[in-house]
């Protein structure tokens, strides 16, 4: 089966519980704003007992919900994030050995033979569950004049459990990431960004202090 692969970039905001919607339409190249689209998301987070995966600036990820419901795998690199992606019957096809599913508190976790072989650069099985996070998602998607994607803003509502420590910690937070339509020059991206920034600011938001929703779960 094909992985598809996509780079994200984004930029994500902390927010309150009560602070108010930015008006996207102020953002740059945005003629319109899609009506609000909820979207019920519940992850798990796997590496090595050695964070073999986290040390190569990779997470590993079984989510269920929304558009994209599969197998992740994310990589940080200096363009973004690049993300590796199987839909979840890829596990009707691998071997029973090796199929996806839920894990019992500490037992290994059974992951896709394909998955397997592409993180076979960075590690190695067992893999383990180091958190399950929820996530109440709405999404709107940010319009060209054309009806192009510039970008997606995303409202998340998050529940995370570090399942090694036993400890459950929750949060709200932002994600703006670009789209088809974003300008494809790094400046004009920058100047966005920056747009974007204000816009937040201007709410009471802030740009996000962690880098993703895994290191905020297990406390990095």
């Amino acid at each position: 089966m094909t992985a598809a692969r996509s780079l994200e970039i984004e930029r994500k905001y902390d927010v309150d519980a009560d602070t108010p919607l930015p008006d996207w339409d102020l953002l740059p190249g945005v003629a319109t704003v899609d009506a609000p689209e909820p979207r019920a998301l519940d992850a798990r987070y796997f590496d090595t007992p050695d964070g073999r995966l986290a040390a190569a600036l990779t997470a590993l990820r079984r989510r269920t919900g929304g558009p994209d419901e599969g197998w992740h795998i994310k990589q940080s690199t200096p363009a973004g994030r690049l993300e590796t992606q199987w839909p979840l019957d890829i596990e009707d096809v691998a071997d029973a050995g090796d199929a996806a599913g839920a894990p019992d508190a500490g037992a290994p976790a059974r992951v896709p033979a394909e998955v397997l072989a592409a993180l076979a650069p960075i590690a190695a099985p067992p893999f383990v569950e180091l958190a399950r996070i929820r996530n109440a998602r709405t999404a709107y998607a940010l319009r060209d004049a054309a009806g192009g994607l510039v970008a997606e803003f995303v409202d998340d509502r998050v529940i995370a459990t570090d399942v090694r420590r036993g400890v459950q910690t929750a949060w709200r937070e932002w994600e703006l990431e670009l789209g088809p339509a974003a300008p494809g020059e790094a400046g004009a991206r920058a100047a966005l960004f920056a747009v974007a920034d204000a816009l937040v600011a201007g709410v009471g938001g802030r740009v996000s202090a962690s880098g993703s929703k895994i290191a905020r779960a297990l406390g990095a």
